[in-house]
């Protein structure tokens, strides 16, 4: 129970960023210092557990050489940690657009355009694989679309009523969340999490540096209520959920991490309306829990062929 609860908490730490984002965009800070703030935070946390893990670990090999000891202590080289920043940056690109976009829409609209990384991921799979996704991904693909047109308010209002810039925003945040997604997994599996984690956000910070330089380090803005809403958003975006689902995700496998992350899309509609007193309507409601189903339909599906496969089959 342990392990779901973790990832669970992961995913709600997720849905926890846009609330804080709107709060200091009303204080009056600028893009670059909300992210960059986060990325700092994340920085620094990621590399104290890490070294705590290096310095943990090596203890307990003092008296056992255990496997995972041994993992920990294979240097990586400098390719390896390369890849590893690189595959970190779609973070930032996906962070800067989605902050961005909570400028010109309401934050319960821009996570449910976030979302849509879901069909998106499928997509540019189906591409670079040049396969025709499956009957259920098509059901999934059409239970999204609709419960998206729901939960945002498009049937309620119609699209005039929403800015385009801030659609298109939120829907690169995720085309780029998706491509994090993609390569994020493949990008040194073999090295420990807490060292993948900390060069991902290493190259992240890199990349935000040249984007935004971090002036708010050196005039003393960071100092200000700046302080707070970096750590707020580094634990809960940059620290917190990769460090629950690198503990969760290996005891309940990916397919049940990828229905529990759906929790994030609620937390962050609640949040808005209760604490930025957005409007959301029952019938936007209703969308959120229709695109949760479709999030977690083809998830559940291979849990039911892969149960069905280890079933005993008997002959009569």
């Amino acid at each position: 129970m342990k392990y779901y609860l973790s990832v669970l908490a992961g995913a709600m730490s997720y849905g926890i960023l846009s609330t804080i984002v709107v709060l200091a965009y009303g204080e009056g800070y600028q893009l670059g210092e909300v992210v960059g703030s986060q990325l700092v935070t994340g920085f620094i946390l990621s590399w104290l557990l890490a070294l705590y893990t290096k310095f943990k670990t090596k203890r307990r090999s003092q008296t056992s050489k255990t496997a995972a000891a041994t993992r920990v202590f294979t240097r990586l080289t400098w390719k390896q940690r390369l890849l590893l920043m690189a595959a970190g940056t779609p973070t930032v690109i996906t962070g800067l657009v989605y902050y961005q976009s909570l400028r010109y829409i309401p934050a319960s609209l821009a996570i449910i355009l976030l979302f849509q990384f879901t069909w998106i991921s499928v997509l540019i799979q189906a591409i670079s694989k040049r396969q025709r996704p499956d009957k259920v991904t098509f059901l999934t693909l059409i239970i999204l679309f609709g419960g998206t047109l729901l939960a945002a308010g498009f049937l309620e209002q119609g699209l005039s009523e929403f800015n385009g810039l801030g659609i298109a925003l939120g829907l690169m945040a995720a085309v780029s969340y998706s491509l994090f997604v993609l390569f994020s997994g493949k990008a040194v599996p073999s090295a420990h999490p807490a060292f993948r984690s900390a060069w991902m956000v290493t190259g992240g910070l890199i990349l935000l540096c040249i984007l935004f330089p971090p002036t708010f380090l050196f005039n003393g803005l960071i100092w200000s209520q700046l302080l707070v809403f970096g750590l707020l958003l580094g634990f809960f975006g940059a620290f917190i959920p990769p460090v629950l689902f690198a503990i969760g995700v290996p005891h309940i496998g990916g397919d049940m991490a990828g229905i529990l992350g759906a929790v994030e899309l609620p937390v962050a509609v609640l949040l808005s309306s209760i604490v930025l007193h957005e409007h959301v309507s029952g019938l936007q409601w209703f969308g959120v829990i229709i695109v949760l189903i479709g999030v977690a339909l083809p998830e559940l599906y291979k849990l039911r062929l892969k149960r069905s496969r280890s079933a005993p089959q008997y002959s009569s």
